[in-house]
């Protein structure tokens, strides 16, 4: 294997190739800092004094990321010894390409509290803006990310307190696989407890093939003004979040052929850029890089819902504060259209506002005529000659209408150019244009001239940026030939559905972790499933008091008059505007009922006057999914398991939450792709597959979407579209599970769980944590299929029971935690043998959290083991704790949930309230008797010790003052009280970060290494 070192070797072998400057010379803070010195005086044209360096370091230098990043590209004041101000860039911000470009490697950067070393850095200027971290073959690059989030989270690192922190970007590689990924502050620069990492990409070729190896990736990616271009025009600094965002490979590939067409003048183009793959920050870079373009006197943004303007506002708005501002009327977009501002050079707004303006029968405009005004077309007459740039946002939609020609007519130098998750090609097209005495189907390019770049729904699930979907064709049980299938196309009775649903919900869900969409065919049928599961849901309630009823609610348009919102949101749902016109009042009636029956519900007060506001909740109720239940006021009760709709939500509607969609209406081409793309956002392992419930059995139509959108791959699509089918999985559990044995009884074990405790050695551990991860996540994979046959339940439970998939989730949890523990204690590190192993190793837990089993849920199981009789509770002693020990939100408290649960008697009668409070009390006495036997330990005193433990928890910040305060009373010398210090802090380190509760406490990391 090569060593990492030869590794490194090479690549600055490589960057020599590419022309950067090599600097074996700087190997600590001091000569970065002088070389960093020389760079900005050449570039300023300046000779700085030493207290006037030292100065602009301190003002320079800065923890906040963000503020870092924008000091690097903008130009930046400063006030010299004599008074005189300095304006100065780092780094040349007008041409990037100009500056020095060096490479330092074995990088040394001591700080108080942290001695790190870097592999390979690249200086722009002499400010480090690169950092490469080089792995050796077969290191998880996840695992190898994590570390720098690590190292970046020791108090007073190098990152915060030297010139690196002006690191923008962090490339990893293990010289066959290279990642890379944008630096952030903490709050976007961590793996939090659910595990939605770090935005990490790999990069890629325009035709979207990977370039993963190093050497490869250097060739593309880190040229001298490639890298700067990646730097100043592909990062984007999200003002509002105060975040660093990378650009795709694919978004940036379709920005420059933009930039391109524009800068050749050579016609109209369209993106074809699959759903969910960021289409408005492409857009939103193409424009802003047209704003600095002289030839272009405007930058249209054109989208064509209300809601969509608001949407793609906010969301450019988001990227760069204030860069747009609101159009509220056709009037105020003429203004902003004839105004010179620079800020009203990049515009968004819909296209009806646009169709409008440029109208001259337009009611608006007729009416300025009759009061003696300009039109607003007279108005932009001056505009008729300039060149004008409009970017349509789902460019299939409405501008298939007469919109776009209008704009055609009315700027004849306009170049257009439209983004699309789903083009349409002659196979999907509705739009019928006459030529003439011909009348031909449109279609994208008929409108857009050529394709500038495509990024199928394929690329994106191989890149893992989309999840795979699983269809489900619904087959009711036991049918025959008296109760024959329906045929393609055709629909089940309704209450068959409903029952179906409410009994595959909670699988297809992950036990309501997730939620879904219910697709119906029109207004009268989604009225009717939402009163046929209030009905079934009450039956299900008489039957059984403990089930636990789904929130479910219902949007379509009103019909009648409706404010000027609703018609705009409208104007995209030809299908519900011409079902409203049958029978409207039935609608309306039935929709104030289903609007008050949400009220009821949720404690809301809307009405369908107010339509808009109505729907926005019921989107914001989707998107609380996210939210554990005991962070939530109604602890979840406010949450929407199923929404009921026609047509609204099926596109443009996002949430990593949604991950389902059932079917009762007849979908095709690229309606099909974007009702489907509701479900497959990636969140992590817990949601493995986008799940589609389809009653209809549209087999073909699925096939027939999935050839028409899969650009280049169209024959292997299938494979790579739709996971595999359960008795696929289910082989792979077999063999998963088999490794698992053999692998105990490798180890002479017995493949029992109670066995995994007498695994001797770390490595024996790890290999256990691999074996069984992967049984987990088959598993997952598999609870949620909701085609699963009686016998292969059956096949499923005997390859391992459920009870002894339990005691192994606990016996994982139980290794994985001490692995853990033993990693922290090591700092992390790596080191030689199992240490570097163990460094790499990736837990998971998230795959071993349950959405249904939580603090209140045990709660209430523990209430009714004590007020029920031996044998009568839903659960015993035994089977209570070991579903405790199996969950991961319980892994830092599951001692104190068992000790407290061995020490109740069955049938003792405490209610729930009791149950909580007595576990308080028995907390509270345990945690006074482990500090009361330190405080002895010690020789400290019990009040003193709990002052300092209860101000490190408050504030989750260890003081060192505040130790040597605590130690003073001892009267130690130095040496004797460096030892004592190190002594207590080893008993009280698991104290905090257990008390802590998965919260880091910044400066612990200094005694845990």
């Amino acid at each position: 294997m090569t060593t990492e070192n030869q590794i490194e070797l090479d690549l600055l072998a490589k960057l020599a190739d590419l022309k950067y400057t090599y600097r074996p010379d700087i190997r600590d803070r001091a000569a970065l800092e002088t070389n960093f010195r020389g760079k900005f005086q050449q570039l300023n044209r300046v000779n700085l004094t030493d207290e006037e360096f030292a100065r602009l370091l301190e003002e320079i230098v800065t923890p906040d990321v963000f503020t870092a990043a924008q000091t690097l590209r903008t130009r930046n004041s400063f006030v010299r010894a004599d008074g005189t101000p300095l304006n100065y860039t780092l780094v040349n911000i007008d041409d990037w390409c100009k500056n020095t470009f060096e490479v330092v490697n074995q990088l040394r950067i001591n700080t108080d509290y942290s001695h790190h070393r870097f592999d390979v850095i690249l200086l722009i200027n002499g400010v480090p803006v690169v950092q490469i971290e080089l792995k050796t073959l077969g290191i998880n690059p996840r695992r190898a990310i994590e570390q720098i989030v690590e190292y970046k989270n020791d108090p007073g690192n190098g990152y915060t307190r030297t010139l690196l922190c002006f690191m923008q970007l962090f490339i990893v590689s293990n010289q066959h696989s290279t990642y890379y990924f944008a630096n952030n502050n903490a709050r976007h620069f961590s793996f939090n407890a659910d595990e939605r990492f770090l935005p990490i990409y790999q990069f890629a070729a325009p035709d979207n093939t990977k370039i993963t190896g190093l050497d490869a990736f250097a060739d593309a990616f880190l040229p001298k003004c490639t890298l700067g271009h990646m730097v100043s025009r592909y990062m984007v600094l999200v003002a509002s979040e105060q975040k660093l965002m990378m650009m795709r490979p694919y978004q940036i590939y379709a920005v420059k052929n933009i930039v391109k067409c524009i800068a050749e003048n050579s016609g109209n183009g369209y993106v074809w850029h699959t759903t969910g793959s960021g289409k408005t920050l492409t857009s939103f870079k193409a424009a802003t890089l047209l704003k600095a373009n002289p030839a272009i006197e405007k930058c249209l943004f054109v989208v064509d819902r209300k809601d969509l303007d608001r949407q793609t506002r906010e969301e450019f708005n988001r990227f760069q504060e204030g860069c747009v501002e609101a159009n509220t009327n056709t009037g105020a977009l003429v203004e902003r259209l004839i105004s010179d501002e620079a800020a009203d050079k990049v515009i968004v707004c819909t296209i009806q506002k646009l169709g409008l303006a440029l109208d001259e029968n337009s009611r608006r405009n007729k009416s300025r005529e009759k009061r003696g005004l300009a039109t607003y077309a007279e108005q932009l007459d001056a505009l008729r000659d300039k060149r004008m740039v409009f970017i349509f946002d789902e460019c299939h939609r409405s501008q298939f209408g007469d919109n776009h020609q209008t704009i055609k007519a009315f700027f004849p130098k306009a170049q257009l150019f439209g983004f699309t998750g789903t083009p349409i090609f002659t196979d999907n097209a509705t739009y019928k244009q006459i030529t003439g005495d011909e009348k031909t189907l449109k279609t994208t390019e008929d409108l857009f001239q050529q394709s500038l770049h495509e990024y199928t729904i394929t690329h994106a699930i191989e890149d893992r940026n989309v999840l795979r979907f699983h269809v489900d064709y619904y087959k009711p049980d036991g049918h025959n030939a008296s109760c024959p299938l329906p045929k393609a196309g055709e629909t089940l009775a309704k209450r068959a559905i409903v029952d179906a649903i409410l009994a595959k919900h909670d699988a297809a869900t992950g036990g309501r972790k997730f939620n879904a969409i219910f697709a119906t065919a029109s207004i009268n049928d989604a009225i009717e499933y939402h009163r046929l599961f209030d009905a079934a849901q009450r039956e299900k309630q008489q039957a059984d008091p403990a089930w636990q009823p789904l929130n479910i609610a219902a949007v379509f348009s009103p019909p009648g008059d409706v404010s000027a919102d609703v018609r705009q949101l409208q104007e995209d749902l030809p299908n519900e505007l011409e079902d409203n016109q049958h029978d409207p009042d039935t609608k309306k009636a039935a929709l104030s009922a289903i609007v008050a029956d949400y009220n009821a519900r949720f404690g809301t007060n809307h009405r369908i006057e107010e339509f808009d506001l109505y729907y926005q909740d019921v989107q914001q109720r989707i998107k609380d999914q996210q939210y554990p239940n005991a962070d939530l006021p109604m602890k979840g009760r406010e949450k929407l398991d199923i929404t009921i709709v026609v047509d609204m939500l099926l596109t443009g509607f996002d949430s990593k939450y949604l991950n389902t969609l059932y079917v009762d209406k007849n979908l095709k081409h690229h309606g099909l792709i974007q009702a489907f793309s509701r479900t497959n956002r990636v969140l992590n392992d817990t949601k493995p597959f986008g799940h589609i419930l389809d009653f209809r059995d549209q087999r073909d139509a699925v096939d027939a979407a999935i050839a028409l959108f899969s650009g280049a791959k169209g024959e292997e699509a299938r494979q790579i579209w739709l996971v595999d089918k359960a008795p696929a999985v289910i082989e792979q559990l077999q063999a998963a599970t088999v490794k698992l044995h053999d692998f105990m009884q490798a180890h002479g074990l017995s493949a029992q769980a109670e066995e995994v405790g007498k695994l001797a050695g770390d490595e024996a551990r790890i290999g256990f944590v691999k074996a069984f991860k992967e049984v987990q996540k088959l598993q997952t994979q598999l609870d949620q299929y909701t085609d699963l046959t009686p016998e292969q339940h059956e096949v499923i439970e005997a390859i391992l029971p459920r009870d002894e998939l339990t005691a192994f989730r606990g016996q994982y949890l139980e290794t994985a935690k001490r692995l853990r523990d033993e990693r922290a204690a090591v700092g992390g590190r790596n080191g030689e043998g199992k240490h570097e192993e163990l460094a790499q190793l990736d837990f998971e837990f998230v795959l071993f959290a349950s959405a249904t089993i939580d603090y209140d849920y045990i709660m209430k199981l523990i209430a009714d083991f004590s007020t029920k009789k031996p044998g009568k509770a839903t659960m015993s002693r035994e089977q209570l704790v070991s579903l405790i020990a199996a969950d991961a939100k319980f892994i830092d408290e599951r001692e104190d949930i068992t000790e407290y649960v061995m020490s109740l008697q069955a049938g003792e009668g405490l209610l729930e309230p009791a149950i909580r409070d007595g576990y308080q009390r028995f907390k509270a006495v345990k945690a006074a008797g482990e500090l009361a036997r330190l405080s002895a330990r010690h020789g400290l005193t019990i009040e003193a010790l709990q002052g300092f433990v209860d101000g490190v928890l408050a504030r989750h910040i260890f003081d060192g003052e505040q130790l040597t305060e605590l130690l003073a009373p001892l009267e130690l010398g130095w040496k004797a009280r460096a030892q004592k210090e190190l002594a207590l802090m080893g008993d009280l380190v698991p104290l905090l970060k257990k008390r802590a509760g998965g919260r880091e406490i910044s400066g612990l990391q200094a005694y845990e290494d």
